[in-house]
């Protein structure tokens, strides 16, 4: 008894349906699940089984077997208290059961009394019996004499019908006439003029039903836009009703999501609310298609037509005519694609149509047949297609996508309750869905080039808990080091960062509201969500960060937080692939689908981003060196550095201290990358085919200016390296300069190929470029060179050496 207590009242199914027979299932609810009376504390379920509390799910189930245990005793006192009425009802049965016997009793008194009195009426009967006989005789003579009063008045009647318009019942008196009244009187002349007119008055019936059925058509044809507006959207509330139930379940028992990311079924649950508020309202106002539409005169014309014994002719009409409209209903406005209302017009009059169709082939026989259907579906089906495929190319709004994936849905499901078969309609909505990622791609790809444009590429800072706990609310940053930091402090990445996240985790929404009815498992969900997530990473993201990288204003610093930054959204990959998880419902050890390519993404535009810190820094150090004012003829040096190195020095100095926050072999990279460049440099300064004449106050004053480059390289301006590995850099500088200043030319040529040579890294060639251009110094320099001993000697000794270097480099050209 407290089962059937229990029970609700199923809901009233709606009046518009599709006549399938199929019986409207209401959703079952639990009494004990729903959502007490507000301030009850007894019979409220704990909303701490949402929380990670420990034995949570066990108290949620006690309070949960309480309340049952409640409402099963209000059943029982109800029971009790109407028990007492049913006992009285008994009771009263029992005493009419007592007046039931006494009625009988009467009754069969009365039936007595009754028979004795009728024995007279029995002789009377007798006498009328033989007067009846002498009237039928008479009769029988009149019958006679008015043999023709009949037929005149039959057909007195038929053109009585034929002006009221009643063509049926005119038919069917014309059969009687025919077949009964005629034959009685066919030697009379007036019967055979009613005769010979009774052909035309069936030509004049056709006629006029054939009009008749025009009219009919022409009206079905401006009402289908209501009928399939009002199909539509009844089968839109009865899904709305048959699945909102069972989400609105699992909003309230679903897995609970990652505390950073927004819970999409509190969405949810107010569209259901909105859904359930707007089916109340309309479920008073439910219409059908006999509603709108008088199918009357396609009846009287099918059964006039058949009583006439030209159906076929009929059906061939209708149909013919019917294919006509079908073919103006698939044909769509050139601007259909412009506006959601274009294919909202579109759909309807297809679905009007087509449930105009289906009616006439439940309620008729034989006017449509259900091949004569499918074939129409078909040829329609291909057209819609056509016509969907080529205008929805031109939709480049995503939202309006959507709106015209949500009607093709509504479209498909109001059809396929109608017995329509709408699986190339789903097909369809995969090549859509395609384009409407394609479309997201692209909105999405302006929403980050605004994220970097507005990015001010420094630190976030936050100077109290409650900004701390915004940033982290957007972005899952866990470090705890930072946290045990006191206020102000400021995370590693900048504002584009969280912006970011936020921005992925909005299109994996817009993406999934596609995937949305589309009757799949959420299996192949998820798997359309990471793939569409993967895209949206490796191609959009990936573009608009090299591009980015690429662009001229975008500086070292702001190159060190891109990489910064990077490395951080490599990071929250995983959190993504936790978050498509979440809100397809899928358990990790069952996911076997695709998973994210953040990490090549985020690696990708982070060695961009490296390689243009290396070409920016290359290109500083050049514009540094460009400003090098050496004067090549000096005879004695400065006795200092140049200015301009000291300046390139403090600059490598102070943009290497802004590489502390970057991965330690990037800045230990760009480090002896620039070590290198430099060196290079200098070594092109000396070697410069413009420049004729070097002297030695020259070469020593550039002595000067690598002994800084040395300095620095030794001083570790980033940590990471072992021993002089950075000095290594300017080891070519360094052994041709210290030839040249100690002037050891004897040893070089002496030890020239050997492993242990002192000057291993000096190329003869190289050393034959700067040994010509002091020798052309010194004799500029001495013009009376020729008249010392020691000068002509050492004119002697650069002459050998040329020589011997000269030798070197054949041989080494020959050998290579």
């Amino acid at each position: 008894m407290s089962g059937s207590c229990r029970r609700s009242r199923a809901p009233t199914p709606p009046a518009w349906g599709p006549p399938s027979g199929k019986a409207f299932i209401p959703p079952r609810t639990s009494n004990c699940l729903r959502r007490p009376v507000v301030g009850s504390r007894a019979g409220r379920p704990d909303r701490s089984v949402y929380d990670d509390q420990p034995n949570a799910h066990k108290k949620f189930m006690e309070k949960l077997d309480a309340c049952i245990r409640n409402h099963d005793k209000e059943i029982e006192k109800m029971c009790n208290f109407h028990h007492q009425g049913f006992v009285d009802a008994i009771t009263e049965l029992l005493k009419v059961r007592t007046d039931a016997e006494k009625l009988k009793v009467q009754v069969t008194d009365t039936n007595r009394r009754l028979q004795d009195a009728g024995k007279e009426v029995i002789v009377q009967t007798d006498n009328i019996i033989r007067c009846r006989i002498q009237q039928r005789n008479i009769t029988t003579v009149v019958e006679k004499l008015q043999l023709c009063l009949p037929v005149l008045e039959m057909y007195s009647k038929l053109k009585e019908q034929m002006s009221a318009k009643r063509y049926y019942s005119a038919l069917k008196t014309m059969e009687q006439l025919e077949n009964v009244y005629f034959p009685r009187v066919s030697q009379y002349r007036f019967c055979q003029l009613m005769i010979e007119n009774l052909p035309k008055l069936r030509e004049d019936i056709k006629e006029i039903s054939m009009s008749d059925l025009k009219d009919f058509l022409e009206s079905i044809r401006k009402h289908s836009d209501k009928i399939g507006e009002t199909a539509m959207k009844q089968a839109q509330q009865q899904k709305t009703f048959s699945v909102a139930l069972p989400k609105q379940n699992n909003v309230k028992f679903g897995k609970k999501m990652y505390i950073n990311d927004r819970i999409p079924e509190e969405r949810n649950e107010i569209e259901l609310k909105h859904a359930f508020e707007e089916e109340d309202e309309n479920e008073e106002e439910v219409l059908t298609v006999q509603d709108l539409v008088d199918f009357s005169p396609v009846y009287r014309c099918l059964h006039i037509y058949s009583v006439l014994g030209d159906e076929e002719t009929f059906e061939n009409y209708y149909r013919k005519q019917r294919k006509k409209q079908a073919r103006l209903v698939l044909q769509p406005q050139s601007n259909m694609h412009e506006t959601v209302d274009g294919y909202r017009r579109y759909f309807t009059q297809i679905v009007g149509f087509f449930v105009v169709e289906d009616h006439i082939l439940h309620v008729t026989q034989g006017l449509v047949t259900r091949a004569y259907t499918d074939e129409l579906w078909n040829m329609a089906l291909s057209k819609i297609i056509a016509v969907l495929r080529a205008h929805s190319s031109y939709c480049t709004d995503p939202d309006l996508v959507l709106e015209l994936k949500n009607l093709i849905v509504i479209f498909a499901d109001t059809l396929q309750g109608y017995g329509f078969p709408v699986n190339r309609l789903f097909d369809l909505l995969f090549e859509i869905r395609d384009q409407y990622n394609e479309t997201l791609l692209k909105k999405w790809a302006g929403v980050f080039r605004d994220i970097f444009e507005e990015d001010n590429y420094s630190p976030i800072p936050v100077v109290n808990e409650e900004e701390y706990k915004i940033v982290i609310s957007k972005f899952p940053f866990q470090d705890p080091d930072l946290e045990k930091q006191s206020f102000p402090k400021k995370f590693p990445m900048s504002q584009s960062v969280p912006r970011i996240y936020t921005q992925v985790k909005e299109f994996i929404y817009a993406s999934l509201k596609f995937s949305e009815s589309l009757h799949r498992s959420s299996t192949e969900i998820d798997d359309m969500l990471r793939k569409s997530t993967n895209l949206l990473l490796t191609r959009t993201l990936n573009s608009c960060l090299l591009n980015l990288i690429r662009k001229p204003h975008i500086g070292l610093t702001e190159l060190v937080q891109i990489i910064i930054n990077t490395t951080h959204l490599e990071q929250a990959c995983k959190y993504l692939e936790d978050f498509i998880t979440n809100i397809t419902n899928i358990s990790q050890e069952t996911v076997h689908t695709t998973r994210l390519y953040g990490l090549s993404t985020f690696k990708d535009a982070r060695h961009a981003a490296e390689g243009e810190i290396y070409t920016k820094l290359n290109q500083k150090i050049d514009e540094f060196v460009q400003l090098a004012d050496y004067d090549w003829t000096m005879s004695e040096p400065d006795g200092r550095a140049s200015g301009y190195l000291m300046d390139l020095i403090n600059f490598l100095r102070s943009i290497f201290q802004v590489f502390t926050h970057l991965p330690g072999k990037v800045a230990q990279t760009a480090c002896m990358s620039a070590c290198q460049h430099l060196s290079t440099s200098l070594m092109q300064m000396l070697l410069d085919s413009e420049l004729k004449q070097i002297s030695m106050g020259a070469v020593q004053q550039f002595n000067l200016d690598v002994i800084q480059c040395e300095l620095f390289a030794s001083s570790e301006p980033v940590p990471g390296f072992q021993g002089d590995t950075l000095q290594l850099a300017f080891i070519d500088l360094r052994q041709l300069l210290d030839l040249f200043m100690v002037w050891d030319w004897s040893t070089y040529l002496a030890d020239y190929g050997q492993p242990a040579s002192k000057y291993l890294r000096v190329n003869p060639n190289t050393a034959l470029t700067l040994l010509e251009k002091v020798k052309d110094t010194s004799k500029k320099n001495n013009i009376f060179a020729q008249f010392r001993k020691n000068d002509r000697d050492k004119q002697k000794l650069i002459e050998t050496v040329m020589k011997q270097l000269r030798s070197l480099v054949n041989g080494m050209s020959h050998h290579t």
